[in-house]
């Protein structure tokens, strides 16, 4: 069961001041690894959660309008005297500008994927190209919809998160962005670590949408572990390393697959840690960023614990505007609290919530009704 981070005093080793920087669109989960690995982080991203103030100091936020990382405010928030230099874990937001992260290599140390790798991942026709090489089954991807029959969708190429995802309509090429062809299936996500030519696999876990009118595969959330089918347990894991050795992973990364029939169909990887860190993050496995640090430093584990139960982490989002007072009391089983006072629009996310159970379903389905509760009793707030 997750519980309220403590609130920080003199004696905290916080206090001592910062020796690593965690950055991404929200920083909490990554800081959060931090501290549980025994580091003193430092966070920038875009909500300064109030539960992320707890954890890691200075807790900095950036000004955004779209959701997305701006160059400019990250880089002047990292030359502050006190995170000068100091090694920086990024987490997602950098996969759409990977010369944005060339540029923060040349003033501190990068623990992850280098800039070019990150930038081959993330290049949907080289990565499509170099799964065909592999023989890994993948949809097609192309610059745009040529009418051929079939379902198809728009992508923001680096995006993350789901909501840049669209049915593709027209057969104009939109700047930026690419087709990919609709595949039917569920959601499967490899959480693994790498070094650079080998993998090991931390979990499995499936996901899910949160869908909108506006956008229809926007992230809803994840759970796990996820037991892996008898028929992949020799396939996948080799299948992983390949990834590993072919794209140069080093650290904690993420395959994501849609499950359909027998094979597999991987939709792409996700060079960085990323969400299901709530999910997989707990005893008795091994911290996991001690577990990413070291594989980015070329040493992997030879064998990982197994996880008892299974966890879910879902994000609430907020059906209309909703406004954060200053006294709201949040569940232990929240993450993400906003800081009061807070306005959140319509469709932004306000929370994660927690569930518990001895399946992945039996987890999501926890999840889902404490956002449920915690919905209802928002309501009422607003009446």
């Amino acid at each position: 069961m997750p519980t309220t981070p403590p609130a920080r005093s003199p004696a905290d080793p916080v206090a001592e001041g910062p020796d690593i920087v965690v950055a991404a669109l929200s920083a909490r989960a990554l800081a959060a690894a931090a501290r549980r690995a025994g580091r003193r982080p430092a966070s920038v991203d875009l909500f300064a959660d109030l539960d992320t103030g707890q954890i890691a100091g200075p807790c900095l936020r950036l000004p955004s309008g779209a959701l997305r990382l701006e160059p400019a405010p990250l880089r002047d928030a990292l030359a502050r005297a006190d995170l000068r230099g100091l090694p920086l874990v990024y987490g997602a937001g950098f996969e759409d500008d990977p010369a944005l992260l060339a540029r923060l290599a040349e003033e501190r140390p990068l623990l992850g994927n280098r800039p070019e790798v990150v930038a081959r991942v993330k290049d949907p026709f080289r990565f499509a190209a170099t799964l065909a090489r592999l023989g890994i089954p993948h949809p097609s991807v192309a610059p745009a919809w040529d009418g051929s029959p079939g379902d198809h969708l728009l992508k923001r190429i680096g995006g993350s998160g789901g909501a840049h995802i669209t049915p593709a309509s027209t057969a104009e090429a939109k700047p930026g962005c690419y087709v990919q062809r609709r595949v039917a299936g569920h959601a499967l996500s490899v959480l693994f670590l790498a070094d650079g030519d080998r993998a090991v696999i931390v979990g499995l876990s499936r996901q899910w949408t949160a869908p909108t009118a506006t956008s229809p595969y926007r992230y809803g959330g994840a759970a796990g572990p996820w037991r892996c089918p008898e028929r992949w347990t020799r396939t996948l894991p080799a299948t992983i390393s390949r990834l590993a050795a072919a794209f140069e992973l080093v650290g904690l990364n993420s395959a994501d697959f849609l499950v359909t029939g027998s094979a597999p169909q991987l939709l792409e990887i996700n060079p960085r840690p990323g969400a299901t860190l709530d999910v997989f993050d707990r005893p008795p496995m091994p911290p996991l960023l001690g577990l990413h640090l070291d594989a980015c430093a070329g040493r992997l584990p030879g064998r990982l614990p197994v996880l008892t139960g299974c966890r879910a982490a879902a994000v609430l989002y907020a059906d209309s505007p909703t406004r954060i007072e200053a006294d709201r009391r949040w569940p232990v089983w929240t993450a993400d609290r906003p800081a009061a006072p807070a306005a959140i629009g319509r469709g932004e996310p306000i929370c994660t919530v927690f569930g518990d159970g001895p399946s992945a379903g039996a987890a999501r389905r926890h999840a889902e009704r404490r956002q449920r509760e915690l919905a209802a009793f928002a309501a009422m707030e607003m009446q």
